[in-house]
């Protein structure tokens, strides 16, 4: 079996947890976890990282962050990419927000701008959150200057793109926050996680706080000590107090342990399938679509997408071939049945072509020339 994913926790990694673990350190969120999230921006180029039990979750504290700090307001309109997954656009159903959906582009599968401009020029949305699909990369400078142009709040889900890069900056540093996802099979593991990545101080502090139930413990003294003050709050008294309405949202020193040694492995990881991608490119045949390629971009492809009207064909012949395979992401959300029954059906050109002709195929630091030829071999006899 070709498998979609790998596990980059690896036998030296779990050694080396049993090592630590005989030491009996605290194994619930602790300094590790710290250490973790400085080592995470430093290597993101962000000032604040805040790490949580997954990357949906970070999804969710994001737009909540916003909400608690009246950068927006309960009904505001937020933008979601329609190619995208379930935990995009569920929290701005959630929290009161309204959805609404915009096309992806046939290029590198992200929001197509036409369309985004459009929709930021009559629905006068606050926020976008913008989707790297498998590690591709968005038109960033454009979209950036779109939401610049109509004040609207960048966030990033970047969840599937870890490593990717416009203009040798990193995909997650460019907006107010920025999520991703150490779930298996992402690029690295702690088995569950996620971040939430930003450069403002005062969302970081209130990330850290709505992250473990809405106290001050977390965040910084100064900060934690002015909110004593204007509620009145004493030293015990803080101990139980909150002053956000927030969630448990933590993961734990045992995953910070792992996430800090698979940092050390991520930059092997990404040249590792970006080198795969690559490969892809060359081998792959296909007159209906392909990637567009820019110089100027680094894509840490979390898996190779494929759009053809033949793909119940391709499909077939992957199975038989014992290669994994699945949908391309979801498909359009605007098909989903949780936004069916609640908006009825949307009609979006480019993401209805991507949900009934696209699939993905296997990429991970693993895979091998071989079956990378194998699977390039299987797609091209079915499309010829």
């Amino acid at each position: 079996m070709i498998k979609l994913a790998n596990d980059t926790i690896d036998r030296e990694d779990i050694d080396s947890l049993i090592e630590w673990l005989k030491t009996y350190p605290r194994l619930t969120k602790g300094d590790l976890t710290i250490q973790y999230e400085k080592k995470w921006s430093k290597y993101l180029g962000s000032q604040y990282s805040v790490f949580v039990n997954s990357g949906s979750a970070a999804n969710l504290l994001m737009l909540y962050c916003l909400l608690e700090l009246s950068y927006i307001k309960r009904d505001d309109k937020v933008v979601v990419p329609t190619l995208s997954w379930s935990t995009d656009l569920a929290p701005v159903i959630q929290l009161g927000l309204e959805p609404v959906l915009c096309d992806c582009n046939l290029d590198n599968l992200s929001v197509d701008l036409e369309h985004l401009e459009n929709i930021f020029k009559k629905e006068k949305p606050k926020v976008l959150m913008l989707v790297s699909v498998l590690g591709l990369v968005p038109n960033m400078q454009e979209i950036a200057g779109l939401c610049n142009k109509h004040g609207v709040i960048l966030l990033e889900d970047t969840c599937e793109s870890l490593g990717s890069e416009h203009e040798g900056k990193k995909l997650g540093s460019f907006g107010l926050m920025s999520s991703f996802s150490t779930y298996f099979g992402h690029h690295i593991s702690t088995i569950e996680g996620g971040m939430v990545c930003t450069d403002d101080k005062k969302i970081f502090n209130v990330l850290k706080s709505l992250r473990s139930h809405g106290w001050d413990r977390d965040m910084d003294s100064n900060i934690a000590s002015n909110l004593r003050k204007k509620y009145n709050v004493d030293e015990f008294n803080a101990l139980y107090t909150f002053f956000y309405s927030g969630f448990n949202m933590r993961a734990t020193d045992l995953q910070a342990y792992i996430g800090l040694e698979q940092l050390d492995k991520i930059e092997l990881i990404a040249k590792k399938r970006s080198k795969n991608y690559d490969m892809y490119n060359e081998l792959i045949k296909n007159d209906f679509w392909m990637p567009i390629e820019y110089n100027n971009r680094y894509v840490s492809n979390f898996a190779y997408p494929i759009i053809h009207p033949k793909r119940d064909e391709i499909v077939r012949e992957l199975n038989k071939n014992n290669i994994e395979n699945r949908p391309l992401i979801c498909g359009t959300l605007s098909r989903q049945p949780f936004w069916v029954k609640r908006y009825g059906e949307l009609t979006l050109k480019n993401a209805n072509i991507v949900h009934d002709f696209g699939l993905y195929v296997p990429n991970n630091h693993q895979i091998k020339v071989e079956e990378i030829r194998l699977i390039s071999e299987t797609v091209n006899w079915c499309t010829k």
